[in-house]
């Protein structure tokens, strides 16, 4: 392999993950985050594992989230925090610490494929004007998550958003912009907005425009970082691949506290950006969504758990080693009954890839509920649905 001029830097990335009592689907996410760095070669026999910094900033986690993981992964740098300080200001703690050329904001509930580093640094070493890139994510069932690459919320794509035209028209360019659905998932595409479950910036970036707005607790932050990047003249890429997952096991449901702070955040994004009677209309348009969603959602509630629990059963793929792990998780291990959909466990491994496990994902999620077990963890996780914490098995 030809050595490149990326890997020559003293730190090429800092990753940030911000952890809220999702301590299983951040273990697995960390075993991915480290193949990746052990996967990029820098020359021959030499990994990117000293170009490669991670940090962990804990929210105040009930569930020993630093003590499990503490032991587990030695190399990682960890923040603890007193209080829940929202993620916009978790991920600024780490920000002002991290030395990496690149920073890469990260969701505890994703899975990464072995050459996600090495291919997100050639791109952007090969497009000087790119700020920042996304990658394609699909969840836990395989599904495209359409919030990979979204337009940016002015007031029409707002208000085909909010009132159920962009689901109805989810291909049209006057109704879809807000997912850009008329943008083929498969291309590679300069768009507005990038999820912050990925989201792969320069530093020098990040320098120019200070970070995220820390006035945005949850939600909004990452559409606001992606249009300040746009202001400050750099593009926004989506790359359809590599492909990573994306479990969204730490999403809450449709609940009245979810509709006031994402709409809040929302508002907030509107007086910063716009001015004038635009503003004024725009605002009123949220808040009158916010009072229609609330009295359709006032009666759900939040669950705020996961699912964890010990099959009697359940279908072992991938890994041999890995597989043998999980048979001391679940007893009956390797097997399953015709016509009982007991979950299907994929087992990463050295003769079973993440990239592979991504694929048998996209190819078997419609089947029944999957989860990712990662070599040498005690876990197994997935989440089939948004509306819950998702499920564990350890």
């Amino acid at each position: 392999m030809d050595v490149q001029p990326y890997f020559r830097q003293v730190m090429l990335l800092s990753v940030i993950i911000v952890n809220y009592n999702v301590k299983y689907f951040l273990e697995q996410c960390l075993c991915s985050v480290y193949k990746a760095i052990a996967y990029g070669r820098a020359s021959e026999g030499h990994t990117l594992t000293d170009q490669v910094e991670v940090w962990i900033v804990d929210n105040n986690s009930t569930d020993g989230s630093l003590e499990f993981l503490r032991s587990r992964f030695p190399a990682v740098n960890f923040l603890a925090n007193d209080e829940n300080v929202g993620f916009s200001r978790a991920n600024n703690q780490a920000l002002s610490k991290c030395q990496g050329k690149y920073i890469l904001f990260l969701n505890p509930d994703t899975i990464l494929p072995e050459n996600c580093f090495q291919e997100c640094a050639s791109f952007m070493e090969k497009h000087d004007q790119a700020g920042a890139l996304g990658l394609q994510m699909i969840d836990g069932s395989g599904k495209f998550l359409p919030e990979s690459k979204r337009g940016f919320p002015s007031p029409w794509v707002s208000f085909c958003k909010m009132i159920g035209l962009t689901k109805l028209f989810p291909g049209s360019r006057l109704f879809g912009t807000y997912y850009l659905g008329h943008l083929p998932n498969d291309n590679e595409h300069a768009v507005d907005v990038l999820s912050g479950a990925f989201m792969w910036v320069r530093k020098e970036v990040l320098n120019q425009i200070g970070g995220f707005d820390e006035r945005f607790f949850m939600y909004a932050e990452d559409i606001d970082l992606s249009y300040c990047i746009q202001l400050a003249g750099y593009i926004n890429y989506y790359l359809p691949e590599p492909r990573i997952i994306h479990f969204k096991g730490e999403s809450t449901s449709r609940d009245a506290r979810y509709v006031r702070l994402f709409y809040t955040a929302m508002i907030l994004f509107v007086e910063k950006h716009y001015k004038g009677l635009g503003a004024f209309i725009y605002k009123g348009l949220l808040k009158f969504i916010i009072g229609i969603k609330l009295m359709a959602t006032g009666k759900k509630r939040s669950l705020t758990q996961a699912h964890k629990y010990k099959p009697t059963s359940a279908e072992l793929f991938g890994d041999s080693d890995s597989k043998e792990q999980m048979k001391t998780i679940v007893p009956n291990g390797f097997g399953i009954v015709e016509g009982n959909r007991v979950p299907l466990i994929i087992c990463e491994g050295s003769s079973f890839s993440y990239r592979k496990v991504i694929n048998e994902v996209a190819s078997r999620g419609a089947e029944r509920l999957i989860l990712v077990h990662g070599s040498d963890t005690g876990s197994a996780v997935g989440s089939d649905s948004k509306n819950w914490q998702g499920t564990i098995i350890s």
